[in-house]
């Protein structure tokens, strides 16, 4: 039964009157526009719910008010916290209160009698659907939420490196994630790709452009896989000389040949054991040497240079090209069961290019480091410069972005660098600069979509996405409407209750 009626006694216009009158109205605002409404006593029982409040009940398990008031928050209502508002009596004015009957964005609110004193309080569900009114809030929020662990795992391990007896042989991941600058849509997808890579065993095959970063991904999924206290060994295949790989990867037995150590040599596979082993440039592997890396990998041992023995080894393998290897599969130059072997997880890194707004982030993260390599002010980029930047096709990626830059901050007289001092250096470097551009929105560079369908009241806009919602998860389901508030993450009573009122 409401506390307070329409039949009520006017109040006089003094002060006090006022502030009951004040009081009184925003009691039944938020009663008629809130999802529900209750209140508790001191001893933190329910004496009241409001009409919206009784949709809950179905789901919380009770079918009539009379079962429900009068019984302690704490038993009908899980992981409530109202309770500590009376313990405290500070409001919390949003939080999410998630259980069986759903989530849900609620406030809480003391009461309080004219001593003061704490007397119960007030429970308001504001949106008993957050996923849907606040997905754009809560995405913004997980990857904020990610990127900062992310920066306090690095942080973490730098220090942990920085303890580290110098020279003790250690080999371990340089970068995690939080090294990966950018939040642009294609940023942001490939860093769930990588995270998800992360949490399985199974090879990755890092694609892309040179200078995209995807030897940094490599690092970054090492440190945040299952292997992470285990070593990490890279090898560039591109960089060592044919005759010389067999006996970097699988290691030399003592005195297999003349020259050789006689203590013999671990090789790569051997040193990576635990961890895992990064193969970069995997596309410029030479093909005598595919067939034996293919059944190292399928048996899990190697044979060391001049021994018979068979070593078995545990490494996880992180390869990586800039070559078009479905492409040399097809010319008959890279062995194509030995393609299918690496490429279980493909992750393709993409280019600068489309990911302009990620540009001012990652000058000034390349600006501090080169800052703090030559003990300088980090550069300044004036607007033009910066536009100008955003402009260029970058076929050097990320790279090439840094060669710029650093030229610019060495060859400047002052701190701030402009356009015309980029495009002398790029023209020598025989590159005719592009128009400048502006610099997107890091969140929405690249989006195509017609902005206008935006321009309309915001509840407009959530209903409407609500009703195409509901009716495609409903079609998928065949009209079950349990399956269909299941798949939705909503309560039967919310899902009755859009059905009914549509708008």
């Amino acid at each position: 039964m409401p506390l307070l009626t329409d039949d009520a006694p006017a109040l006089p216009l003094d002060a006090q009157g006022i502030l009951e009158l004040a009081a009184r109205s925003m009691f039944q605002l938020f009663s008629s526009v809130s999802q529900g409404m209750l209140l508790i006593d001191l001893s933190g029982r329910i004496v009241w719910i409001n009409e919206g409040y009784l949709r809950f009940l179905p789901d919380l398990g009770f079918s009539s008010v009379d079962q429900f008031v009068g019984r302690p928050v704490e038993d009908v209502i899980p992981n409530t916290q109202m309770h500590r508002v009376l313990a405290t009596g500070q409001p919390v004015l949003v939080d999410l209160l998630t259980n069986h009957a759903g989530t849900f964005v609620v406030s809480r609110i003391p009461l309080r009698d004219e001593a003061d004193r704490v007397i119960g309080a007030i429970g308001i569900v504001l949106f008993d659907h957050p996923e849907t009114t606040l997905q754009p809030l809560i995405s913004k929020f997980a990857l904020l939420q990610r990127d900062l662990d992310d920066a306090r795992r690095e942080l973490a391990s730098q220090r942990r490196r920085s303890l580290a007896v110098a020279g003790d042989g250690e080999r371990r991941s340089k970068y995690t994630f939080a090294s990966f600058i950018g939040s642009s849509p294609a940023a942001a997808e490939v860093k769930r790709q990588a995270r998800r890579a992360a949490q399985s065993s199974s090879p990755v095959l890092l694609l892309g452009e040179t200078g995209t970063g995807k030897e940094l991904l490599a690092h970054a999924i090492h440190a945040a896989s299952s292997r992470a206290s285990g070593p990490f060994v890279s090898v560039n295949i591109a960089a060592v000389p044919d005759t010389l790989l067999e006996a970097e990867f699988f290691g030399v037995a003592p005195g297999a040949y003349t020259g050789a150590d006689r203590k013999g040599r671990d090789g790569k596979f051997k040193l990576a054991d635990g961890g895992t082993l990064f193969l970069d440039e995997i596309g410029d592997m030479p093909q005598s040497l595919q067939a034996k890396l293919l059944r190292a990998l399928q048996e899990g041992e190697i044979e060391p240079l001049g021994s018979n023995k068979l070593v078995p080894f545990n490494v996880r393998i992180l390869a990586a090209t800039s070559r078009d290897l479905a492409g040399l599969v097809r010319e008959g130059k890279f062995r194509e069961d030995l393609f299918y072997r690496l490429h279980v997880l493909p992750v393709r890194v993409p280019p600068l290019r489309v990911r302009r707004g990620d540009i001012p982030a990652l000058v000034e993260a390349l600006g501090e480091d080169l800052a703090l390599r030559n003990g300088t002010p980090p550069p300044e980029l004036l607007p033009d410069a910066m536009a100008l930047l955003a402009g260029q096709p970058w076929r050097g990626n990320i790279r090439e972005l840094r060669n710029v830059l650093e030229q610019a901050v060495m060859r400047g007289e002052g701190q701030s660098i402009d356009a015309a001092q980029l495009e002398r250096i790029l023209r020598e470097a025989g590159v005719e600069p592009a128009a400048p551009a502006p610099v997107q929105d890091p969140v929405h560079a690249g989006d195509a979509e017609d902005e206008s369908r935006y321009l309309r009241p915001l509840a407009e806009q959530v209903a409407e996405l609500e009703r195409k919602a509901i009716a495609a998860t409903l079609k998928a389901h065949g009209g079950n409407k349990l399956a269909t508030a299941r798949q939705l993450g909503i309560s039967r009573a919310t899902l009755y209750g859009r059905l009914e009122n549509p708008e």
